[in-house]
Formats: C-alpha cells, sequence, structure tokens
C-alpha cells in the first residue's frame, strides 16, 4: 500500500487549502498531514503543493493528481460504507453548527429528538451567528437563516420564515402607527446590528434605513423592550408570533412585508454524504416542515 500513503492527506490539504483543516478532517496532526504529503511528493518527484506562511495552493501538478485522487478517495469511501452496518445501523459523530437562537429554539430540540432514535450518533452542536467555512472547520452541516450567499456549498430548503414589524398597543395609542414607509423616520424603530429594513413595493424588494433608541443584537431584548411601548422591530416569526397571537404586539405595515425566506440546511458540494448525515438532514426537513 506504499503507493496509496499520503494520498488522503493530500486530497484533504487541497480541499481546505490547508494543513490544519486536513488535520481536522483525518482526525489527525499536522504534522502527520506534512510528513505523509512530503514523502508524497518525494516518491511521485514533483511538488504538489505552495506552501507560505498564510496560505495553502495547488501548483499545476498538484491540481492534475488532485483532479484524479479525489475520485480515488470518494471511491474508497463509498466501498467502505458499502461494507459495514453504516446504512442499517447509523452511527457515528455528527458536527453540526447553527445560529444561536435559533438553534436553542429549534433546531436543539429536533436534534435531541434525533439522537433518541439512533443511540450509535453522537452529536457536537456549536452555535454561533458567526459564519464559518465547514470544511475548515470540520462542519458536516451548517443550519443558515434567510438570503444565502453565492457559495461552494450545496443548500436544501428545511423550511421557511417571515419577517414582521410589529409594536404594542400602548405605542400605536401614544404614536400611532406608520402606513407607509417614508413615515418610518417619524418612528422609534429598535433595531439589531443592521440598520436597514426589509420590505417588498411594487413587487420588488426595498431596503429602508432606520433608526431609534435601542440598537441590540438580542432579538428578545428588543422583542421585550417593543411589548413596553419603547418602538417597533422588525423580527422573524419565530420570536413574535405567540406575542402577535396573544394580543402584546400588533402587526404594521402589513400590505410591505416582505416575501418569505429561507431556512436552509448547508453542506459542503465535494464531500460524499454519510448516511448518518443525509438521515439528519432529512430528519430535520421532514420535522421542520410540520
Amino acid at each position: 500500500m506504499a503507493s496509496w500513503e499520503g494520498v488522503s492527506e493530500f486530497v484533504a490539504v487541497a480541499e481546505t487549502f490547508s494543513f490544519t483543516g486536513a488535520a481536522k478532517k483525518l482526525n489527525t496532526s499536522v504534522a502527520q498531514i506534512s510528513r505523509r504529503v512530503s514523502a508524497l511528493e518525494e516518491r511521485l518527484a514533483v511538488k504538489l503543493l505552495n506552501r507560505t506562511t498564510r496560505k495553502v495552493t495547488l501548483t499545476e501538478a498538484g491540481m492534475v493528481y488532485f483532479e484524479q485522487c479525489k475520485l480515488l478517495v470518494e471511491g474508497l469511501e463509498l466501498a467502505e460504507l458499502a461494507v459495514t452496518d453504516l446504512q442499517a445501523v447509523p452511527k457515528g459523530k455528527i458536527k453540526i453548527t447553527a445560529p444561536v437562537t435559533y438553534g436553542e429554539m429549534h433546531v436543539a430540540p429536533l436534534l435531541n429528538e434525533f439522537l433518541l432514535s439512533y443511540p450509535q450518533i453522537d452529536l457536537e452542536l456549536d452555535l454561533s451567528n458567526q459564519t464559518v467555512d465547514l470544511i475548515e472547520a470540520g462542519f458536516d452541516v451548517a443550519i443558515r437563516l434567510g438570503r444565502l450567499r453565492d457559495s461552494t456549498l450545496v443548500a436544501k430548503r428545511l423550511a421557511s420564515r417571515q419577517l414582521y414589524v410589529c409594536a404594542s398597543p400602548e405605542y400605536i395609542e401614544k404614536y400611532g402607527a406608520p402606513h407607509s414607509l417614508s413615515e418610518l423616520v417619524h418612528h422609534q424603530c429598535l433595531v439589531s446590528n443592521m440598520a436597514h429594513w426589509r420590505f417588498r413595493q411594487n413587487n420588488s424588494e426595498k431596503s429602508v434605513r432606520v433608526s431609534g433608541r435601542i440598537q441590540c443584537n438580542s432579538g428578545f431584548a428588543l422583542m421585550d423592550a417593543s411589548k413596553r411601548g419603547l418602538g417597533l422591530i422588525q423580527l422573524p416569526d419565530y420570536y413574535v408570533q405567540s406575542a402577535l397571537d396573544s394580543g402584546e404586539l400588533v402587526e404594521v405595515l402589513k400590505e410591505y412585508r416582505d416575501e418569505r425566506e429561507g431556512i436552509w440546511a448547508l453542506y459542503p458540494q465535494n464531500r460524499n454524504l454519510s448516511p448518518k448525515v443525509r438521515l439528519l438532514i432529512d430528519f430535520l426537513a421532514e420535522r421542520m416542515a410540520e
């Protein structure tokens, strides 16, 4: 098997553009990755990678070799899956990341339900509002909300969310409700880190810059302030739906409500989904659709 040594390590480095990322992906040390790749280059008598302190890139020979080797590595992974019981009895570790609030409210409970059904699966859940590099950080799946940036990731739509502009009955009684987007400049708009609210006007998306006395990165804090009559908020339905149902908040500017936007599961397109990961994504899609 001497001819195979270093190939998996090289492919992992080429996919992550990083020795550190490759080490995380293969669950080994950076030194081991570097040693195996160097030995491979020596055996082939060709330089496959350009190494700097900041990044790793493929040489021309490395690009040709990578295109061939990645097919071999993927084929080996599929062959191993075919002769194990992973298909019949899902097991192993799944690493997933999701936004903090949505993850706490919706993703984590479903993941716990999933784990009860599959006792041989382990889970690592990272709740963060930072956009992480899935390959670099070794994540199998990321849950993302709203509009997606263009990327090389595969996106599966799990559900959708609706943004609402709301105010308390007390605020509306005291200051009145806005009836057009231009009137927002005269109102207290409680904002998160984004000072623009999104609307739909004449079948086109419209972004409106708003401001107010409070700026906060917590949707729950903004909702509490709005309930107390401090101003208007624009938040997704999973924050405000119960308050709208109870009458604590009232929707305004309904005719300018933006279209529903997606809730997504993202995963790298150059990675064959293992049965356990595909099973999890299908489970989340089914349960979130309910």
